[in-house]
């Protein structure tokens, strides 16, 4: 592995159990307090929390390695890219990871493969996907 970034951290799924103790906290003392009530909801927000969570990672996450490229869902071998280095992106370049726009939070990376086409990499550190991807392009 060359380079790695994840779409999202698994800590978000603390958010349900902390809205629950809290709830219940509230209610407690403000009278009667149902534990099952606010067990039900902590569930229901962490099962909810981990559908977003894992979508995130799945859709977010770049991997780099000798042979390939992944940007979300998409796969991208490392021998279809022509340069790395000194690339425009045009307009309405293509995104990898098929979104319509880089994610948030993400720069472009523009990548020219073999045929002459500019596609948009994108990452939190593009310095450092570059760094990466120099290390095996060698065009």
């Amino acid at each position: 592995m060359l380079y790695r970034e994840s779409g999202s951290s698994w800590w978000p799924l603390l958010w349900g159990p902390a809205f629950a103790v809290a709830g219940y906290l509230v209610e407690l003392v403000t009278g009667p307090a149902s534990v099952t009530l606010w067990a039900v909801a902590g569930l229901g927000l962490t099962l909810g929390a981990v559908l977003w969570v894992y979508g995130r990672v799945r859709t977010g996450s770049i991997e780099l390695t000798a042979e390939e490229a992944r940007f979300g869902r998409e796969k991208l071998p490392i021998a279809m890219i022509e340069a790395c280095q000194d690339v425009g992106a045009p307009a309405g370049a293509k995104v990898l990871g098929g979104g319509w726009s880089v994610p948030k939070g993400t720069t472009a990376v523009p990548l020219r493969l073999v045929g002459g086409s500019v596609v948009l990499a994108w990452a939190r550190d593009p310095e450092a996907l570059l760094a990466a991807l120099r290390r095996v392009v060698r065009r």
